[in-house]
This record gives structure tokens, sequence and C-alpha cells, in this order.
């Protein structure tokens, strides 16, 4: 709907009442990430990526997200 700082509000209301949820830290990566806040951007793509760390397959959200965050 083009307005990603209405959406990371959203996400980090969620967030508190279902923690740690795979489309939660993902959307609100996205939202903060369009919205400019690169700092919460880094934090939630961060806990998407350990949340996934075990996972056998390789999904789009991952991949963005480990695009998104600087290498190591």
């Amino acid at each position: 709907m083009k307005r990603p700082a209405e959406a990371l509000q959203a996400f980090e209301i969620s967030e508190k009442h279902d923690p740690n949820r795979f489309r939660g830290l993902y959307g609100a990566g996205k939202a903060a990430a369009l919205a400019g806040d690169q700092a919460k951007a880094k934090s939630y793509y961060g806990k998407l990526l350990g949340l996934a760390k075990n996972a056998d397959t390789e999904r789009l959200e991952l991949k963005e997200a480990k695009m998104f965050l600087p290498k190591k």
C-alpha cells in the first residue's frame, strides 16, 4: 500500500504479541528498509536469519535478508 512506516508500526505491535514469527520478522525488516530505517531493518533481518539458521531450504525472504545485510 506504499505506507512502509505504518506497516512497520503494525509489525512491531504484532511482534510484541507473537514474537519470532517468520513472516512478522520478514515484514518488519522489509517495511523498515522501505521506510529508510536501516538500523531496524538490519535488526529484523538479522533476527529472521537467526530464526531460520537451521532451515533446509533457501526461501526468497532469506535471500533478500542476506542481500540486505553486509557481508562479514
